[in-house]
Formats: structure tokens, sequence, C-alpha cells
């Protein structure tokens, strides 16, 4: 058993084999290790986060290294059986890359225990193993398949896993099922999640039952949601526009990231100037140019990127407003936030807040995994919702300075937990070089680009392994990208340090153009057993 440094509030545990990962993840669950926030299990370790008021990674590793666990899961993991019709147009190809019959490989299939490892890739996708090891390594496909239709059950190296939803994929196809593995409808989302134990039933030859979904009564005059005051129609887009708050948290379980503001600190001050709890819902704005026409009063705030509010009041008066200022308007007002001079992203922000529907318990658009309220648009109208109010704050103090197109930014970076994996000379010029921020950049993350491209010492294939904010994951071309709030919960490719927390809100202000050198504050840090 390793620790791997990843940052101030997270760690890597990096164990000998799928089994041994299991079995950890299922003690870490029953033991509840106080400070411990959330887990993300994978191929061979387990990402732990924690909250760094009630502990810290020195004491949690003397705690996990004590821990007594076995190589066998927990015998009281929920079961569930999955019915397949093995009729995926991989079938014959399988079976004969495993020198077996399309009969047994079914057989084998289906006679074998699976256990979910983790999720990953996209949300209820669950990799599940097996103790029986039915098959050795089966490869994925040379060229990837444009759209995989959702309930596909596909094989790749040890796994088994059957898609959520309709998308691309290089997995071979053995079979289909008709149950729905992601549902937000259920009060459990993801049919599978990590621990449980599959067992697949071979219905390909029984008929196929069609679901007639039944009516469903709702009276809308009951729900949350009904609409209480229209506020403004958006009468020209910005680039972006999406609804976020400050994300969601301990849904990792069923392959769901945090999402949210990307700067939280400007979502916090526009919030604070209208007199919202800080936790609500604004309209995250990628590079200014959204419009809106008032339909009733309100309060608003821009927060974040640093440029000018332009107001044309219905009288046909006329004034510009900086940002990080309480804004009354009227009902026929117009108010158009425009391009910012300094940073990226800006945060609209209304007195009593905006009225959208929560999904998992967030309001905030991931863009990744494409869930929680859509992106809004030109014509689309913005509800006042209900919350308690403080008093509106004049004497919030703005950001004076964000950067700007061929400016070069500082970011401090914690080393792990794959930094062992490149040579010294890429170590060093990690932080010598300045490296450019792509156009190939967005909420997922930064793509960037140096003249010289980083070379690892380890080439071997790395596991997938659980991922961060912050994350700086090294692809084979040796360019970095810079994980952000949108990024895939598992990665692939090495990690060689992290951008600190206290930057993250200033990675979400960096243009593209702009140029990063990263500061190393905390070394690579590599626990063997706990000693």
């Amino acid at each position: 058993m390793r620790f791997l440094s990843v940052n101030a509030d997270s760690f890597l545990i990096e164990l000998a084999s799928l089994d041994e990962t299991l079995a950890l993840y299922s003690r870490l669950q029953n033991v509840a290790l106080q400070g411990i926030s959330d887990l993300i299990p994978a191929a061979k370790t387990i990402l732990v986060f924690f909250n760094e008021i009630e502990t810290n990674m020195a004491t949690l590793i003397r705690q996990i290294s004590t821990l007594e666990i076995s190589s066998l899961l927990e015998q009281n993991a929920e079961e569930v059986i999955i019915p397949i019709r093995y009729d995926g147009g991989d079938l014959a190809q399988v079976a004969e890359l495993q020198g077996l019959s399309v009969a047994d490989l079914i057989l084998k299939h289906r006679q074998s225990t699976w256990n979910v490892a983790f999720i990953g890739f996209a949300p209820g996708f669950a990799y599940m193993s097996s103790p029986d090891h039915p098959f050795t390594d089966i490869p994925r496909l040379q060229v990837p398949r444009k759209k995989i239709p959702a309930g596909s059950l596909g094989l790749a190296g040890k796994y088994s896993g059957i898609y959520p939803k309709d998308s691309p994929g290089g997995w071979q196809l053995i079979g289909t099922t008709s149950e729905q593995m992601w549902d937000l409808q259920r009060e459990n989302p993801a049919l599978l999640r990590p621990g449980m134990t599959v067992h697949f039933e071979d219905v390909t030859h029984h008929p196929v039952m069609i679901d007639v979904p039944k009516a469903i009564s709702k009276d809308i005059s009951t729900t949350e949601n009904t609409p209480k005051k229209a506020l403004f129609k958006i009468t020209a887009p910005s680039l972006q526009m999406t609804i976020q708050d400050e994300g969601r948290f301990n849904q990792t379980n069923i392959g769901v990231g945090t999402a949210g503001a990307m700067d939280l600190g400007a979502l916090h001050r526009a919030n604070r100037i209208v007199g919202n709890p800080k936790d609500s819902a604004v309209i995250e704005i990628l590079n200014g140019g959204l419009k809106a026409k008032m339909q009733d009063s309100a309060v608003i705030a821009v927060a974040g990127a640093i440029g000018n509010i332009h107001v044309k009041f219905a009288d046909g008066q006329k004034a510009d407003f900086s940002n990080e200022q309480a804004i009354a308007l009227d009902t026929g007002d117009e108010f158009h936030i425009q391009s910012p001079s300094q940073g990226l992203r800006q945060y609209l922000a209304v007195r009593g807040g905006i009225q959208v529907e929560a999904v998992l318990n967030s309001y905030s658009f991931d863009s990744l995994a494409v869930l929680g309220p859509e992106p809004l648009k030109i014509g689309d109208v913005i509800y006042q919702a209900d919350l308690d109010l403080g008093n509106i704050q004049i004497y919030e103090t703005p950001i004076t300075h964000l950067p700007s197109v061929g400016d070069t930014v500082e970011l401090d970076i914690v080393m792990g937990p794959r930094t062992d994996w490149f040579d010294d000379a890429s170590l060093n010029l990690l932080c010598e070089q300045a490296w450019l921020v792509t156009n190939e950049s967005n909420r997922v993350g930064l793509r960037l680009s140096g003249l010289q491209a980083l070379s690892r010492s380890i080439t071997h294939e790395l596991e997938s392994e659980g991922t961060s904010i912050g994350a700086l994951q090294i692809p084979p071309s040796g360019q970095p990208v810079l994980f952000m709030n949108d990024h895939p919960l598992t990665g692939g490719y090495p990690v060689i340090a992290s951008v600190a927390k206290h930057h993250w809100d200033l990675v979400a202000q960096i243009p593209a153009g702009c140029y990063i050198k990263f500061n190393k504050i905390k070394d690579f840090e590599k626990i063997e057993n706990g000693q």
C-alpha cells in the first residue's frame, strides 16, 4: 500500500490489485474515519478527499495503514440481477479472441459473479470485474464507434460495462439490456454503485416486454418551481450562459462530479451584494455579451471578470455601471453585460435568487455529464425564487486585477500523485517553461501548449484512477491538460501535479492567449505502508 500526495485536501492510495482496492474501499465505507469527505475508487487506487479542519493527510495515513482488510469483499454487498440478451455485434469476435465458442463465452459470462469496482467515463457507467476471472484481457476496438446505444453490454480489459446512455465508445459489445442504468427519477439514479454484486441473467430467447409508461398526474399549482415573478428576458446571448451554484457533493459513487461555479469567490460576492445566501444559483457568463430586458423590478449584481454593465432605462436614459455593485432596475429597463477587459467569466446574481429545478441537490449544469438545468439561450425568461434575504451590501471589496490576453499568470502547484513517472528534465521544464492557454479550453479543462513537451520515464499504460479539480494530466503528446470543474472522475493519463486550491478561482479567469508559469510549493510525497 502506497500513499501519494495530490493536493492540500486529498491523496491517492495505491494498492496491489483490484480485489485489494475493492476490499479497502468497502472497509473505509464501514469504518467512516473522521474527516474523510469523499472516496473515488478505481482499478488499483482510491482517491481520498478530506476536510482539512477535521484531519490531515498524516493522520489519515496512520489510521488507514492499521486497518485490517481481507482480499475478499464484504459478504453483505447489495446484489443486482440484470437480464441480458446476448446479441451484441462483437460476440463472435470476442469468442474467437478467447478461444471459445459463442455459447461457451455466454455461459462463462453469465455464470461469473461480477463486482462493481468503480464508476467512470459517464454517470452510471459501472466498471464490473469478476473474482472468477472468466476471460483474459479483451482489447478495445481499434476504431471506437461514434454511437453505442444505451443498454449495450460491452467488455474491455478485465471489465464488463453497460452504457447508461447513447455515447461513443470502444468496448466490444456482446449484449443488450432493457434495464435503465441511469434514471434521474429514481431515488438512486445509478442502478449500479461501487461495492455491489451483479449477476447476469440470459434472456436472449425470451419475449421482449415493452413497458408502457403510466400517466402521471401533477398539480402544477403545488410544485416547488411554479413561476413566481418574471424578472428578465434574454435578448442576446453570450458564448455560454449556464446556471451554477457551489456544485454537487458526495455524488461520485454514481459517477457524478462537482461541477459548480468555476470562480467560487465571484459566486459568493455576487450573492452577498444582492443579499442572497452566498451559495445561491447564479448565471455564469463566458466572456460577456448577455443582453436582457426587465419584465419586473429587481436588483442585480455582476461579479468576476472586470467589465461594464450598460443600462438603457425605460425612459431612454443610459448609464454604465462597474461590476461588483448592486444595480436597481425597473420594468422595461435593458442591461448589457459587456465583454470584460480583464478575466473571462462573470456571475450574474438577482436579489431573491433564480428559480430553477435542482438536479441531484444542485442547480449547476455539468457540461461533461450533460447534467443539470440546460444552458440558457436567447428568448429564455428568468424567474425569481423565494430565498431568505439579507441586506444589500454596498461595501463589497471588488477584485481589481485579473488576467488579460497575453499576460503571464503564476499558479502554485502541489506535486503528485504521478510525479515519479517523469524524468528530471521534465520536472524542471514544468516550472521553467511558460505554457500557452489554447483556444481548446473550457469548463472541463485548460489545454496548454509549451515549446517543449514533457517526457515520461515510465511509459506503460496507467490504469484508470481518480482525478480532481486542478490536476495537471499529461497525455501522450506531453502537453498538459489542467482539469477544472467538469473534469471526468477518472482518467488514464498520469497527473504530474495539481494547481493549489487557493488558485482555482484564478484559473477560471484565465483567457485563451495567456501564459501560465507554475510555481512548486510542495514536493511530491510518497509513503510506503504508512511509514
